[in-house]
């Protein structure tokens, strides 16, 4: 099975009861659940239980390290059914205990005013990258490109950290970033794809000033996560994921991202703040 395959069946939960779904994890090494996959289930869960609406915002927090060799089940309140809107809340149970809420917003699609910003201007297009990646993955170490090479969605960071030998760098970052396998233009699947993808490399935004990776005796965690959907898109095309970092304190970082389609159209905006902590003495 490809990792693609494997994505879109932990995304094809199993109905439990009226309201309650059951999602599983990959068999991989991870001692906890990768966070844009419970966000991903989450969405997934909500969409089953609305009709003709179209998720235009979701607000999560993480509360416990997910156990991957278990299932986690999903349970959705219909908080409200209006004209236009719709919300649901998701809760992500482990052992009786939450590990994940989620809000989020439905709307019925409808025209308005538009306007966005403009994409910046990246160093090298998606294509352009690919000579790099190669090289760079071939000059990190097995152990600490493995992850890379086996995901479900292809990533081509512009300015890569080395994670073994982390130095400094500005706390903004650009990588393209798509799914390796064409899923078709359902507006409700991409989304999903699109929250999956989210959760990687937001973090490490806040680490890069500082010189540190996952690998430098860090210990990080997703504390939340926050998508605003602006437009539908196919997210097989390449999509550039603008990143930037305003702030670092209390042992926590805050991210921002924007999701740009490779022709410049704004897709989504991401929020997420999380843990950046010293396992021992600096």
């Amino acid at each position: 099975m490809s990792a693609m395959d494997e994505l879109t069946s932990i995304l094809a939960l199993e109905p439990i009861e009226v309201n309650l779904f059951r999602g599983l994890s990959p068999k991989e090494e991870r001692t906890r659940i990768f966070g844009g996959q419970v966000v991903a289930q989450a969405l997934t869960a909500a969409y089953k239980t609305v009709e003709g609406r179209i998720c235009h915002s979701l607000q999560s927090y993480f509360i416990r390290p997910g156990d991957p060799t278990l299932p986690v089940l999903y349970q959705v309140e219909r908080s409200r059914d209006g004209h236009s809107f719709a919300t649901r809340r998701v809760l992500a149970i482990q052992k009786g205990e939450q590990i994940f809420n989620m809000a989020c917003s439905f709307q019925v699609p409808e025209t308005g005013f538009e306007h966005q910003s403009e994409m910046p201007e990246p160093a090298f297009s998606a294509e352009e990258m690919g000579k790099f990646v190669d090289a760079w993955i071939k000059s990190q170490p097995e152990e600490s490109t493995r992850w890379l090479r086996n995901l479900p969605i292809e990533m081509r960071a512009i300015d890569p950290v080395d994670v073994a030998k982390p130095v400094a760098k500005p706390p903004h970052q650009m990588v393209w970033l798509r799914t390796r396998q064409d899923m078709g233009d359902d507006i409700a699947l991409n989304q999903c794809l699109l929250a999956y993808a989210s959760d990687y490399s937001l973090l490490g935004t806040a680490m890069r000033p500082h010189g540190v990776s996952w690998q430098s005796g860090v210990q990080t965690a997703s504390l939340d996560h926050i998508l605003w959907f602006h437009r539908p898109t196919n997210f097989s095309r390449w999509h550039l994921y603008v990143q930037d970092s305003p702030s670092a304190s209390g042992a926590r970082g805050f991210n921002r991202g924007a999701l740009y389609r490779e022709d410049g159209v704004l897709v989504a905006s991401a929020a997420q703040e999380g843990l950046i902590r010293w396992r021992g003495k600096k």
